[in-house]
């Protein structure tokens, strides 16, 4: 699957975790609410599957505040 990376404009492939690791192409914000791509493909999938979608990072930041946010990874 890929998807068109905000930045660039360009078709990149989606994140697989089978056969990349997160931190190279994520990270949390300081909050630890919001998902931040690193890279094209980080950019992309976070815009593609909507991560950061007002609702989730609500829901995160209740888990946070019980100390269950941001997994360290």
């Amino acid at each position: 699957m890929s998807a068109i990376d905000p930045k660039s404009g360009e078709k990149v492939p989606l994140f697989n975790p089978r056969k990349q690791k997160w931190n190279m192409h994520f990270y949390w914000d300081e909050s630890g609410t919001k998902i931040i791509g690193r890279t094209k493909i980080g950019w992309a999938t976070v815009t593609a599957l909507k991560m950061n979608l007002p609702d989730i990072v609500s829901w995160r930041s209740i888990i946070v505040g019980i100390g269950g946010y941001p997994p360290q990874l």
